[in-house]
C-alpha cells in the first residue's frame, strides 16, 4: 500500500529522523506536535491554550497536505506538563472537535523538549477518500534530499522478501528471522 509523508521542517525531524504526518490508504497518522515556531522555539511559553491551538494549527496543516483536515480526526493524545493546565487545554480542544469529536486520551508528563512547552498532540485521523494520485507538493525538507516513500518495504534496513504463505519448508522461512 502506498505511503505519503508530510513534513513541517523543523530541525527535530532532520535530527531524529520521522516525518510530521504518515498516510497510509485512508489512515493518517500524525507525529506528537510540540508548539513550535518551526525553528525550534515554542510559541506562547507559558500559554497552555494558546500552545494547543498552535499544535492543531500545525495538525492541520500537515493533514491538508495529506488531503484531509481536523474534521477526519479520530483519535487526540494529549500530553500536558501539569495537569493544572488542563482546563485552558480542553477548551482548545472542545473549540476545534465540538462538532466531530474523536475519542481523547489526556496524560500528564514530566517535561517535552523544550522546557517552555506545556502541551504536545498527536492525532489519528480517518478519511472517507482515497489518497491523492497526484505527487504532493515537496516541502523544504523533502526537497533537501528526504525521500517522499520507499519503493520496498523494510525492516530493520533490510528488505522484506515475498514469501510464500504458510511456510511449507526451512528455504521458505526469510533467513533474517534465524538471525
Amino acid at each position: 500500500m502506498a505511503r505519503q509523508r508530510a513534513f513541517s521542517g523543523t530541525p527535530w525531524e532532520e535530527k531524529v529522523g520521522y516525518c510530521r504526518a504518515l498516510r497510509v490508504g485512508q489512515q493518517i497518522f500524525v507525529s506528537g506536535t510540540a508548539p513550535s515556531d518551526g525553528e525550534g522555539n515554542t510559541v506562547a511559553p507559558g500559554d497552555p491554550y494558546a500552545q494547543t491551538h498552535r499544535c492543531f494549527e500545525i495538525i492541520q496543516q500537515a493533514l491538508q497536505e495529506l488531503g484531509a483536515n481536523l474534521s477526519d480526526v479520530v483519535r487526540t493524545r494529549v500530553y500536558i506538563t501539569d495537569m493544572n493546565h488542563w482546563p485552558e487545554v480542553a477548551r482548545a480542544h472542545h473549540e476545534l472537535f465540538a462538532a466531530h469529536p474523536p475519542v481523547n486520551t489526556t496524560v500528564e508528563i514530566p517535561a517535552l523538549m523544550n522546557p517552555d512547552m506545556l502541551v504536545e498532540v498527536e492525532v489519528e485521523a480517518l478519511c472517507e477518500a482515497t489518497p491523492p494520485q497526484k505527487p504532493l507538493a515537496r516541502s523544504q525538507s523533502q526537497s533537501q534530499g528526504r525521500p517522499q516513500s520507499r519503493s520496498q518495504s523494510m525492516i530493520l534496513g533490510r528488505p522484506i522478501q515475498p514469501a510464500t504463505l504458510p511456510p511449507v519448508t526451512a528455504s521458505d522461512l526469510d533467513e533474517g528471522c534465524l538471525d
